[in-house]
């Protein structure tokens, strides 16, 4: 964790915050945003990249990747253009932090801690998470996969998942006396969903735009899958801790929820979440956007060896086949978030005027050549229009025509979680505060 005096705050910075950035696809997001925000964006205009990891020894190898990273592109560079390796590693700067996603006390800390030392933020991207899968049906995999690759390895139905995983107590232990008693916390729905949503909330006055001449808004970008299914989340059990699904419903509620953002049935409970309701007049409200990466190669599910090689073979023959949906390689999947993180605001908000809401994906050609997709959503369609064709590649074997009563369904769905979600963001601050553990946010 770097010391006040060591905290870089340049005046013309762009601040990007990636969670689970020590490997896989948050490590890749990292480096890719390196190299595009370089090639990119201003010569005077400084790239501040926080990284967040569970402790201190995964910070300080992930802001070594990412240094080496930046070291072998400005070493290409230099080789060209001789002097400019230097001015390019000046205008990157690499800032690690400590976050466990699982503790709503952690969660408080850092963000009191960024409040405090950070001028703005341009971007969070909510990568971080687990699987909860423990093993997989194994004669369900052979079979389906033989009978049906492409779909099989794009919308896996053989993953075996654990029911029941609850966070570690919220409330540390007192010196003496007993424990407080408190309600569980689903460990899945914490580690991907609910700590990104507690930490867009009390980050939210650092994404506000303090001025209405700004070109871009402040963006909360959560990274979503592509098994977000309609099934998978109950309303009754938002936790998903009864679920055999919890790592799918956790991604549908954040489809759900950052689609559903923009609507004006949600609008008060978001204004709420976002802190802005009582400043409306002199700052620009964050936005919240929804990817994927596709299928690529990442530890989220650990396999051996062997079997990792013939994950990854399965994925090329999967793209081979026709597969939009296979990047493979972590770099390639990282294509939507850092699009997202960079792209132009007013052309975001063209592509949603004329398509609607959507969900932006990492997509590659044949030989593997990546671009962004939008990316069908159970009962919304591409965009929540009801006269979209619905002749694409891409759909999944499950997906259904858009009709006016899914429509609504959706947004019916999209209210109910947001208040949900406030009502349990909210008890939980008022039970660590009675228990005399709850982390204040005052500047």
């Amino acid at each position: 964790m770097p010391s006040l005096e060591d905290i870089p705050r340049p005046e013309n910075g762009f601040y990007v915050l990636i969670t689970g950035a020590n490997s896989g696809l948050g490590l890749a997001i990292g480096c890719r945003l390196i190299d595009e925000f370089l090639h990119t964006r201003p010569q005077d205009q400084s790239l501040v990249l926080i990284t967040t990891t569970r402790d201190q020894r995964k910070s300080d190898a992930t802001v070594e990747k990412l240094r080496q990273h930046l070291q072998k592109v400005c070493g290409k560079v230099e080789r060209s253009v001789p002097g400019m390796s230097m001015l390019l590693q000046r205008r990157v700067h690499l800032r690690p932090e400590q976050l466990n996603l699982t503790s709503i006390i952690s969660i408080q800390e850092l963000s009191r801690r960024l409040r405090r030392t950070t001028p703005k933020l341009d971007v969070i991207i909510c990568n971080a998470g687990i699987g909860g899968w423990v093993d997989l049906y194994w004669g369900r995999a052979v079979w389906s996969i033989l009978t049906d690759w492409k779909n099989e390895t794009t919308w896996p139905t053989f993953k075996k998942s654990g029911v029941g995983w609850e966070t570690k107590p919220q409330i540390p232990a007192p010196a003496s006396g007993a424990r407080i008693q408190e309600p569980p916390m689903g460990e899945v729905f914490c580690a991907n969903f609910f700590g990104h949503y507690l930490l867009g909330h009390y980050l939210a006055p650092l994404l506000a735009r303090h001025s209405s001449t700004e070109q871009t808004r402040g963006r909360l970008i959560w990274v979503s899958s592509l098994d977000a299914f309609t099934h998978t989340l109950k309303l009754d059990d938002i936790q998903s801790i009864k679920s055999s699904h919890p790592y799918e419903s956790s991604k549908r509620l954040g489809d759900v929820v950052g689609i559903t953002s923009t609507l004006p049935s949600s609008a008060p409970v978001v204004d709420q979440y976002l802190d802005h309701a009582a400043d409306t007049h002199h700052t620009t409200k964050p936005r919240i956007y929804v990817s994927h990466p596709g299928i690529c190669g990442t530890s989220i599910f650990p396999l051996s060896p062997i079997l990792d090689f013939c994950f990854f073979v399965a994925m090329y023959v999967s793209r081979w086949l026709g597969s939009m949906w296979h990047p493979v390689t972590a770099e390639k999947a990282a294509c939507a978030m850092v699009w997202l993180t960079l792209a132009n605001q007013r052309m975001l908000d063209s592509m949603e005027v004329g398509q609607g809401v959507g969900k932006w994906g990492s997509a590659t050609d044949w030989w593997g050549q990546e671009r962004v997709e939008r990316t069908e959503v159970d009962g919304w369609g591409w965009g929540g229009r009801l006269d979209e064709s619905t002749n694409r590649k891409g759909r999944s074997p499950f997906a259904k025509d858009l009709t006016k009563e899914d429509k609504e369904q959706f947004e019916e769905t999209g209210r109910k979680c947001w208040e949900e979600l406030e009502k349990l963001r909210i008890e939980w601050e008022q039970r660590l505060d009675e228990a005399g553990v709850g982390v204040k946010m005052e500047d």
